[in-house]
């Protein structure tokens, strides 16, 4: 047997758990290293690679299979990769689509989550589900890496504006714009709260983690969601009328409410057009992050 940099990793663990083990092999199907349609190793093959019992093997495939990972799980022969879900699965909401997918991610040994949003609404929300998990024990990445770009706070959003004023009207961001006062104490506070939340497992865990920020100069008409580099995730913001108290008034205003928006996933191992977009949407992001973004501070 080649013992790999992995497998001294793996053999080197006093806790050879089938969690564990379970996750290596999640790591290498994701990572293309084992592909739809092949067969895993016998069990005595993983038994020797991993250092374990074939009770603990049998247990890590059944967590696989749970997961939909494995097919063909019989006695007598190795379990096949399964095939990717296709791509026509119906789109959710965000507030109920992107917590799992984002648990999912967190399974990776290393993290790393790029976002393009209005707000940090919906993403502080849904990153609750990974990090209690965290928190239990029942994940464990070694490192997590967010890059989120948000609008400036100095430009003139497209999005919310008053009804009345119209946005020629509008265009005071820095002069007490209600709208715009409302918009980036929520950016502020939720960021924040994200940031917060992320670092709490660098100092109860251990886990490097860093999470950026920089703006946007403009408005983004959607939202992007990529998971290390192999899964996006698209939503469009639709804009409604609607009405809501803030201190002394009431705002009537156009809008955006991002936790409806439907989020449509594009997976590599999905086929070669998911593959083209997810490559070219972290293209996408990685020029804007490099150039014309600036820094952003919370405050």
């Amino acid at each position: 047997m080649v013992v790999t940099q992995e497998n001294v990793a793996v053999n080197g663990n006093s806790s050879n758990s089938p969690q564990r083990m379970a996750d290596v092999l999640r790591e290498r199907i994701r990572a293309g290293e084992l592909r739809a349609g092949e067969r895993l190793p016998t069990q005595a093959e993983l038994a020797e690679e991993f250092g374990v019992e074939r009770g603990v093997v049998r247990q890590a495939l059944r967590l696989l299979a749970d997961d939909g990972l494995l097919s063909n799980v019989s006695k007598g022969s190795p379990p096949r990769i399964a095939e990717p879900a296709p791509a026509s699965d119906e789109p959710q909401p965000t507030m109920v689509g992107l917590a799992p997918r984002l648990t999912d991610a967190f399974r990776a040994a290393h993290v790393r989550i790029d976002v393009v949003s209005h707000t940090s609404e919906t993403l502080m929300v849904a990153v609750g589900e990974p990090v209690r998990l965290i928190h239990e024990g029942r994940l464990r990445p070694e490192s997590i890496e967010f890059r989120v770009l948000l609008p400036s706070r100095t430009i003139h959003l497209a999005f919310p504006v008053l009804v009345a004023e119209g946005a020629e009207d509008a265009e005071n961001a820095d002069g007490g714009d209600p709208v715009h006062e409302r918009w980036l104490q929520m950016r502020n506070a939720q960021a924040q709260v994200l940031r917060h939340n992320l670092q709490s497992v660098r100092h109860t865990h251990g886990i490097d983690v860093h999470v950026r920020f920089r703006a946007l100069p403009f408005t983004p008409p959607m939202k992007l969601y990529l998971l290390n580099g192999r899964e996006a995730l698209l939503g469009y913001y639709l804009l409604a009328r609607r009405e809501e108290e803030w201190g002394t008034q009431t705002l009537d205003m156009y809008d955006a409410l991002g936790s409806q928006s439907l989020l449509f996933s594009f997976a590599q191992q999905a086929g070669r057009r998911d593959q083209a977009f997810v490559e070219e949407s972290q293209k996408w992001f990685d020029a804007l992050w490099e150039t014309i973004t600036t820094d952003l501070t919370l405050s």
